[in-house]
């Protein structure tokens, strides 16, 4: 919208820049936190564009959006399941695996998008309303991990799952104009203060992740 690129012309580009950006984690050999954090926020960009363009595009509603999505993330799970017999992120191991994840991850930037504006918006929830719900859905899924000890694979993506549209209501309400129910930092200003966490947070993992490989 700043840059007047529109949501086709942007799509298009980040798609680009997304193909690319994926060779190189599913090349590597072993996982390289700035090659798979560049990948996933081109991916969390490309998910949210697919459910922008659907609703100002063609008018779809954002229910429709979030069935649609969360039926192509269940059948995505199924298939990947069946042929692999694991969901588990420690044995994305093989090209197969490595895209079977890269397509969850898609369409759960997709359903996150979806449904935090449908909660937010299409039931007149409100920004902040819609962060504390997917929030709390988090917390749950957290406790019932480590203190009902439920399975780790299903809890993780249950959470990753919660994470896309706590991250969309958070993003919507530091953004949007105080009118609309947000903090009106503005997308620029929201944009940058997100970077600025996930480059700071990258930092982090890749300076671990070099001591790690130092002390082995």
């Amino acid at each position: 919208m700043n840059l007047n690129f529109g949501l086709t012309y942007t799509s298009v580009v980040t798609g680009v820049l997304l193909v690319i950006s994926l060779f190189f984690p599913i090349r590597a050999k072993r996982y390289v936190p700035s090659l798979y954090w560049l990948s996933v926020l081109l991916i969390s960009v490309f998910g949210t564009l697919l459910t922008d363009n659907l609703t100002d595009n063609f008018n779809v509603p954002l229910s429709f959006s979030t069935v649609m999505f969360g039926a192509l993330l269940i059948i995505t799970f199924s298939v990947w399941y069946k042929k692999e017999h694991t969901l588990s992120i420690h044995e994305v191991d093989t090209v197969k695996r490595e895209l079977f994840y890269w397509t969850a991850i898609l369409f759960t930037f997709a359903l996150g998008t979806a449904a935090g504006d449908w909660v937010a918006e299409g039931m007149q929830f409100g920004y902040s309303t819609a962060a504390l719900v997917f929030g709390g859905l988090i917390a749950v899924t957290a406790a019932a991990h480590y203190l009902l000890k439920a399975n780790a694979v299903l809890c993780f993506w249950i959470a990753y799952v919660l994470t896309r549209p706590f991250g969309a209501s958070c993003g919507d309400l530091l953004a949007q104009t105080p009118d609309n129910g947000g903090l009106g930092l503005g997308t620029t200003g929201t944009s940058c203060l997100f970077l600025i966490a996930i480059v700071v947070l990258v930092g982090y993992l890749t300076l671990t992740e070099r001591k790690v490989a130092t002390d082995q």
